[in-house]
């Protein structure tokens, strides 16, 4: 079987529709999201939609989460005061957010389950129990069986991290699916998963990153500043 997973698409349609078209020689099997699917991109409304009509199974992100339960990113926010100086901007850009999609898409957003099992696959977004914390690309084996051990698959997938990897931590397969847009790896690229056999691997698009970037600035999402650089630097 060949199963992709998609996740942490942030709005970004043109990164998606790079990812669709390399999906296409990919020729999956399956096709799973790993959400964050409008938040963060010009075309938030237009990205729900879209995964919507191809009708791929997935999984409930924090992003998703903070518009379907505004509270979740209040409790995030309290428990991280390190990040204190951008909690207005966070705030401000999650209602703008959800003032694009309406409330029948955030609704369905918030039908989604927090986990997806595939005959030996596992996905999540960050962690079973928690779609807002997770371990990083260079977490010890210790932290990441500890976060998904207890799936009891033999593959163990999430995103929200926006670095893609694939790890062998004792007898499972971890790997990160990287994210369609917003990479934090240095890497511009849209990134999403292809396990074939059993056997995953991580696979890069090019798609057109400084079109995104003045659709963002111009779609008069607050503090799109900040979404530019990152999509401009592949760095947080």
């Amino acid at each position: 079987m060949r199963l992709a997973i998609v996740s942490d698409i942030h709005g970004n349609l043109h990164a998606l529709e790079a990812v669709l078209a390399d999906l296409r020689d990919a020729s999956p099997d399956l096709i799973l999201h790993g959400g964050d699917l409008p938040h963060g991109g010009a075309h938030p409304a237009e990205v729900v939609d879209r995964i919507r009509d191809l009708g791929w199974p997935g999984v409930l992100g924090n992003t998703d989460e903070q518009l379907t339960e505004p509270r979740a990113l209040a409790e995030f926010l309290r428990e991280t005061p390190g990040l204190a100086p951008m909690s207005q901007a966070m705030v401000e850009m999650a209602q703008w957010t959800a003032e694009q999609i309406g409330t029948e898409r955030i609704n369905w957003l918030g039908g989604l389950p927090r986990m997806q099992i595939v005959e030996g696959i596992a996905l999540v977004h960050a962690r079973p129990e928690d779609t807002w914390r997770s371990p990083g690309a260079e977490a010890s084996d210790e932290e990441l069986e500890s976060a998904y051990g207890g799936l009891e698959r033999a593959i163990a997938v999430y995103g929200h991290i926006h670095v893609p990897y694939v790890r062998r931590v004792g007898g499972k397969v971890v790997a990160n699916s990287g994210s369609v847009s917003l990479s934090l790896d240095g890497d511009c690229r849209a990134a999403y998963l292809l396990v074939d056999d059993g056997a995953p691997a991580i696979r890069r698009t090019e798609y057109d990153v400084e079109r995104e970037v003045r659709e963002v600035a111009g779609c008069g999402m607050p503090h799109s500043d900040w979404i530019t650089r990152m999509l401009k630097t592949a760095r947080p």
